[in-house]
């Protein structure tokens, strides 16, 4: 995620309300620990600005992720209106992904990231990952098996 600097409480209960929002196709993993928040800006007047980028571009949740956004960061009080784009640059990468988020997948959703071009190491075991289908359940995942605990095991990657 780019720095944002938060200069006014209602930027930071912006921010805060952003990070609320889970992606919707990795449950209690928010988008802002997947780094998808790029910008988000105010204006004296409650106008918030929130720049998004997505993990690829043709992602059937934009709409959703942008609408729980638009929806976390409305409620709050001193908001007048909400702006939320999807910006085309820069470009996602799995850097982005923070450490929270690596445990959190990893732990609860036996989901890997792959980092680098070596082997995945298996979520449960470490042990190297093989791919099995570069088509996982999404366009950001691949489905691979761990040779040592015969887990199947998604792997969260760049395009």
């Amino acid at each position: 995620m780019s720095t944002l600097t938060v200069d006014s409480p209602l930027l930071e209960r912006a921010l805060a309300a952003v990070a609320t929002v889970d992606d919707p196709e990795i449950p209690g993993v928010s988008i802002v620990d997947l780094g998808l928040l790029e910008t988000i800006t105010t204006t004296d007047e409650g106008h918030i600005s929130i720049g998004l980028i997505p993990t690829f571009s043709g992602c059937p949740a934009l709409a959703m992720i942008a609408s729980d956004v638009e929806a976390a960061v409305a409620a709050l009080p001193g908001v007048e209106a909400v702006t939320v784009s999807w910006l085309t640059a820069p470009v996602w990468d799995i850097e982005r992904v923070t450490s929270e988020a690596r445990t959190t997948m990893a732990t609860d959703l036996t989901v890997a990231v792959r980092i680098g071009t070596g082997p995945t190491p298996c979520p449960r075991c470490g042990s190297p990952t093989v791919e099995q289908s570069e088509f996982g359940p999404s366009r950001c995942r691949a489905v691979h098996r761990c040779e040592s605990c015969r887990e199947v095991v998604e792997v969260m990657r760049d395009r």
